[in-house]
């Protein structure tokens, strides 16, 4: 077997066994499944009700996903993996097994990825359904909303294995910290209502500039040339984010004995 096919196949075993451990705790797959479309419909409702709002529909659609939904099933969810497989000791004990680095990782990556296309299908049937719209190039949304994954992802495998070392952590520190970092990513109101002090703040927010990039094609039909700096960011951070994240797994033996 080749280097490469090896790679896919341990990838995809990865992948299959999270995605099958999300099916038998349903409740917690209804709740990635619903969480952006119920979320989709109150900004809806509230937009709809207030015709001087209507306008920023299409971008509420955009931060949500982006800022909300992907945050917490991405990033979140990520942290949970680790803490859960610490907890059972499966970490460790796949240190000692043939999987690579690289593929468990991967496979962390495809299964959050195949999820939060569930987020996506969910999110924008609502926001269809409600009126709102999509206005840009579907392959650079995709490209964007990837990167976005891939970043969320590789953080949360660095936060998982540095931090977390128990379940119960994921939900305090994910409630401490989201909202206020979402809040300053611009994800529910836009940066320009914002005083001035938490305006230069948000520029140093990863999430800024996730929403301005997927606000700008999906609300404003921007082209590349449009959102080239946000691009140029994105896939900066996504290749810091990777890397932190593939560097802390294979960090793993020596974080377990610190701790």
């Amino acid at each position: 077997m080749t280097s490469t096919r090896l790679l896919l196949n341990q990838t995809w075993a990865v992948s299959h066994r999270l995605l099958l451990e999300q099916w038998r705790q349903k409740r917690g797959l209804v709740f990635w499944a619903i969480f952006p479309a119920s979320m989709m419909l109150l900004f809806g409702l509230v937009y709809a009700n207030n015709i001087n709002m209507r306008a920023g529909l299409d971008a509420a659609a955009a931060g949500i996903l982006v800022g909300a939904a992907l945050f917490f099933s991405c990033l979140g969810g990520t942290v949970a993996i680790i803490a859960a497989e610490r907890e059972r000791g499966t970490l460790s004990r796949l240190r000692t097994t043939p999987l690579r680095p690289t593929a468990y990782f991967l496979g962390v990556v495809l299964s959050q990825l195949l999820l939060a296309l569930l987020q996506v299908f969910m999110l924008y049937s609502m926001a269809l359904l409600i009126g709102a719209q999509y206005h840009g190039s579907l392959l650079l949304g995709g490209l964007i909303l990837l990167l976005c994954v891939f970043s969320y992802v590789g953080m949360g495998f660095f936060l998982g294995v540095r931090f977390a070392k128990r379940s119960e952590e994921v939900v305090v520190a994910l409630s401490a910290i989201g909202v206020p970092i979402l809040v300053l990513g611009g994800t529910f109101f836009p940066l320009e209502i914002m005083p001035q002090a938490m305006q230069n703040l948000a520029q140093l927010n990863p999430i800024l500039h996730m929403n301005q990039a997927f606000k700008g094609v999906a609300a404003y039909g921007k082209s590349m040339v449009d959102i080239r700096f946000e691009l140029i960011f994105l896939l900066g951070f996504c290749g810091l984010c990777l890397g932190l994240g593939i560097h802390s797994y294979q960090q793993l033996p020596d974080t377990e004995k610190n701790q």
